[in-house]
């Protein structure tokens, strides 16, 4: 071959390889070659959040927004309501209007969504419901929700409690609770309160009284001062968030009492639910808290479960619930039976801190 030709040769080949690349193409037999994607290809979610109000729900957020990235295939159009459900329905209808592949929503309340959920289904929409559920007269209103069983969690806790007072030689009667629950009508407040209020009956402890603490710190701060003012013989403390557990072991130090789990020798026994705030598990380690309920706020992963699962024709399952641990400091109860289950106690100490939250 002249040294003409050759040139000649790798000329075209060149040219072809430039033309190739700046339309876009990809060499037929190239196995390895990594797929392009367009804007036709990215999945839309709108995420309409109830807020900040706790680090539970912070994690919940973040971890949203860590699988709905760009990198994943996905635009992530996220509204913080700011604990307005006015709000969460302004953000669906604006979800609607922008045309969504999928709304993501974490209600405020159970009640007042039939109005917007139909109109996101006439729009064609699935709407996913997350952690807390929604109280509509029509379920097809929403394709399906992802949480805990807030619930089982309560009875779970007080089981751990009874069986931790029976092995100390607690008499039931000896028990003076109360109770500082969530966001009224919210359904971990309802779920985690009907738990409480079943199991205190069920084993005879003296419910002193409910106090609301709205899954924040501050407000369960002022309901703790409150049952103090009147009450003079609580021993317990049901705390219905991490966040409130915090601010009422405060106002129990403040006022002289030592938080723990002896309640014969003058402790306060302080039980919460989360598991996720770093200072709370940190008192649980330490002994202030006596157990906390876990409740996962990892419902990223799951969500995307489900739309990847539409997107494949499938229909998931309409209520998803997700396996959640009990958390002590001591390996006096190691486990405790509900329901014909064993579930284990797993017990935190110091070294689980250096990585925490999971």
């Amino acid at each position: 071959m002249s040294d003409f030709l050759f040139r000649k040769i790798i000329s075209i080949i060149l040219s072809v390889s430039l033309l190739c690349s700046l339309a876009g193409c990809t060499p037929a037999g190239d196995a390895e070659a990594e797929s392009v994607v367009t804007p036709d290809d990215i999945i839309v979610v709108g995420f309409s959040q109830l807020g900040a109000e706790s680090d539970w729900r912070s994690a919940n957020t973040e971890s949203m927004k860590s699988v709905f990235t760009k990198e994943n295939g996905y635009e992530l159009i996220f509204e913080d309501a700011q604990q307005k459900q006015t709000n969460q329905i302004t953000a669906i209808r604006s979800f609607i209007q922008r045309d969504v592949d999928y709304i993501v929503l974490a209600p405020v309340t159970e009640t007042g969504w039939d109005t917007v959920l139909s109109e996101a289904k006439e729009a064609g929409i699935p709407v996913i419901i997350v952690d807390r559920q929604v109280e509509v007269s029509d379920d097809s209103l929403f394709t399906c929700w992802v949480g805990s069983d807030f619930e089982l969690e309560g009875r779970k806790v007080c089981m751990w409690m009874s069986k931790y007072f029976a092995k100390n030689g607690v008499n039931p009667s000896d028990v003076h609770i109360v109770d500082i629950q969530g966001t009224l009508g919210s359904t971990a407040q309802i779920g985690r309160t009907k738990g409480f209020d079943h199991m205190a009956s069920l084993y005879g402890w003296d419910v002193v009284t409910h106090e609301v603490g709205d899954f924040t710190k501050s407000k369960a701060k002022e309901a703790m001062f409150a049952i103090l003012r009147n009450y003079d013989n609580v021993n317990v403390v049901y705390c219905e968030n991490d966040n409130e557990a915090l601010g009422v072991i405060e106002v129990l130090e403040a006022s002289g009492r030592k938080c723990g789990s002896n309640i014969k020798d003058g402790e306060t026994m302080v039980v919460s639910f989360d598991g996720i705030n770093k200072q709370a598990v940190s008192s649980l380690v330490a002994g202030q808290i006596s157990c906390i309920g876990e409740c996962n706020p990892l419902h990223g992963p799951r969500v995307e479960s489900v739309i990847r699962k539409l997107r494949s024709g499938q229909e998931p399952y309409k209520y998803q619930y997700v396996n959640e641990k009990i958390y002590t400091n001591s390996n006096a109860v190691p486990s405790i039976m509900l329901g014909g289950k064993e579930y284990g106690v797993t017990v935190l100490n110091e070294s689980d801190l250096y990585e925490w939250p999971y």
